[in-house]
């Protein structure tokens, strides 16, 4: 896992410098690494090179800003590092389907109305389940995302205190997954948790036991924290028959997730499973608590 740590490291890098020139030479050089080798370890782990993830979250937050501010389009075109207002436009449109000015326009309306309509806690796909959901909600960010148009949010309303938690889950049939070893990663962002909030996933047999898990209690979020990649890597067994995963928030606070994906890994990828599976002893052992004095 050292490789994502670095990778983790260099994504918070990113984040808070988006407004700054970004040379590709000076993050391989923070990271440890050449810039060759660096370019070769971020696309594989996150399927875009440097450059294009740069540029892809430049154009999520200038999205953002045409939205969700009166900036003209020039000035958020030279806020993200574009060099005109025609090169955002070229760029703005090969990854929205639409020029900036028109995206304004017609996304505005669209959210506009959705904002008239929706109905809260309903978010396709997913449900709400812990000890105390009702104090909690869930929802579809177009303001805060990473990556394309819209982000999924956790959030308290009423929450009293750090007992208190819920979970925008979903589960599935483990099918299609059998025999394989299965990297799920996503990104995260938080404000304000007080407790800890983290992503978790979980493997179920036909008895309905559980025989992988991990919630990243031993690397769960806290605090306020910007765009981030998270991975859980589990096996899933032949006898497997239902895969669980979701995003859980304890206590008080908000969660921003985006860009769920699911891929299969080889056995050099260490698994991150909590769930011990000790064996049966042959007899019982140090029953006066003093084998270790």
């Amino acid at each position: 896992m050292q490789h994502e740590i670095i990778i983790n490291k260099t994504i918070a890098y990113i984040e808070e410098r988006l407004h700054e020139p970004l040379i590709i030479a000076d993050i391989a050089d923070q990271a440890g690494f050449s810039k060759f080798h660096f370019h070769r370890i971020f696309s594989a782990a996150i399927g875009l090179s440097i450059t294009d993830y740069i540029r892809m979250r430049r154009l999520a937050n200038a999205s953002t800003a045409l939205l969700y501010s009166d900036e003209r389009i020039i000035d958020i075109a030279l806020l993200y590092h574009f060099e005109s207002q025609e090169a955002f436009t070229r760029a703005f449109k090969r990854y929205y389907n639409l020029p900036p000015g028109q995206y304004r326009k017609l996304m505005t309306s669209v959210l506009k109305n959705k904002e008239e309509y929706k109905m809260k806690n309903e978010v396709k796909g997913w449900f709400l389940s812990g000890t105390d959901q009702f104090n909690y909600e869930m929802g579809i960010d177009h303001e805060i995302v990473h990556q394309g148009k819209a982000s999924g949010y956790l959030k308290s309303k009423t929450v009293l205190d750090e007992s208190s938690f819920s979970t925008m889950m979903q589960q599935f049939k483990a099918d299609k997954f059998r025999g394989q070893r299965i990297k799920l990663s996503c990104f995260l962002k938080t404000k304000d948790v007080q407790s800890f909030s983290s992503m978790w996933m979980r493997v179920d047999n036909t008895d309905g036991d559980v025989v992988q898990f991990d919630n990243m209690s031993n690397r769960s979020i806290s605090g306020s924290t910007n765009w981030n990649r998270y991975s859980i890597v589990l096996d899933i067994p032949e006898n497997s028959s239902i895969i669980a995963f979701g995003v859980i928030l304890s206590g008080q606070g908000h969660v921003w997730m985006d860009q769920f994906t699911f891929e299969e890994v080889d056995e050099s990828v260490e698994t991150t499973n909590l769930e011990n599976h000790s064996e049966l002893l042959d007899e019982p052992l140090n029953l006066s608590f003093e084998e270790d004095l």
